[in-house]
């Protein structure tokens, strides 16, 4: 470093620069020793090197694709990447969406919730000693335009559904009965792979409130199990058959590890829709009930279910999000 600033009060950094630069400057007049020369040597070398590198690093530059701007700073790029990403997606999602016959693409689902909101028993839901026990709800505290779709059973296993449900990207929690499938565990598990939670509909679909605590618990308890020996992870969740429970339901799922008890505020069909509410209408976080059904029950597939449901979400401006965001 002594060397370096030595040499540029002597004018030869500034000499060299200079010369670069195309402007004389006259040389030094006091006698040059044999050191002193051997000095300005190195600096001359030395700043010729960093200018070549400096020419070099000017002149290597990344091209940019056809159409595009060179973005050169990070930040700038990093944002043209996210940009270029959710193009991709809309674009995906729109092809999607033209071949399973949707007039409109899906809306993305926003960001899950950083906060979870508060969960409570709906009012007129209660049992008589329901503190400590699972909430029971049929809608999400939410500003989000978004709803959840909920399927009960498993009777329908249609491979198309799972297919038009991935490509679609729709989110969607099963609550699943042992009797309707046990048939074909693996269907669900190809289910599960794909994100969804699988969650509690009981073994064998009884009427709850008809049943004694253990044998309610047993429903409860039974599925319990076969859903961690079969998809590796016990139920937070839990939806009595036919939306119907007592206190002994909700004591029985608090035993067996359930933390909470969705219902529903609409249910969707293939031919129709049914709402719980007197407006007939879809609000901000309302859970959205429909089956695993198919030609045998329904006049339709699963995948005409599907439509009718995006359909009117769509055309309403909600977007479909994942439940378990959400709690």
């Amino acid at each position: 470093m002594r060397l370096v600033r030595q040499n540029y009060r002597n004018g030869a950094i500034g000499g060299a620069l200079a010369g670069a630069r195309g402007t004389a400057r006259p040389a030094p007049t006091r006698p040059r020793t044999k050191s002193h020369r051997s000095r300005t040597t190195i600096t001359l070398l030395t700043v010729t090197a960093l200018a070549a590198g400096c020419a070099e690093a000017t002149s290597t530059t990344v091209k940019p694709a056809p159409g595009q701007q060179l973005l050169k700073a990070p930040p700038a790029r990093a944002m043209d990447a996210y940009a270029t990403k959710l193009r991709q997606e809309q674009r995906a999602r729109a092809a999607a969406a033209k071949r399973w016959g949707l007039a409109k693409p899906p809306l993305p689902a926003p960001p899950a919730p950083k906060k979870k909101p508060a969960i409570s028993t709906r009012t007129g839901f209660e049992v008589d000693d329901h503190e400590g026990l699972p909430p029971v709800f049929t809608t999400i505290p939410t500003k989000d335009k978004v709803v959840f779709l909920t399927i009960d059973d498993g009777a329908e296993k249609d491979p198309a559904f799972l297919r038009m449900m991935s490509e679609l990207k729709i989110p969607y929690t099963a609550f699943l009965s042992d009797y309707l499938v046990k048939d074909d565990y693996g269907y669900f598990k190809k289910m599960q792979d794909r994100g969804v939670v699988l969650n509690n509909h009981t073994l064998s679909h009884r009427y709850m409130p008809n049943l004694s605590y253990d044998r309610q618990k047993q429903e409860i308890c039974g599925m319990q199990d076969v859903i961690e020996k079969r998809y590796g992870k016990r139920p937070v969740l839990f939806r009595p058959p036919f939306g119907s429970y007592n206190e002994d339901t909700l004591r029985a799922a608090r035993a067996c590890g359930i933390k909470a008890a969705p219902l529903w505020n609409e249910e969707v069909f293939v031919d129709r829709w049914d709402y719980r509410e007197l407006d007939r209408d879809l609000h901000p976080g309302d859970i959205v009930l429909s089956h695993f059904r198919g030609k045998e029950h329904w006049k339709g597939t699963m995948p005409d279910m599907v439509r009718r449901f995006l359909k009117l979400v769509t055309d309403k401006g909600y977007a479909v999000a994942r439940i378990e965001d959400y709690l």
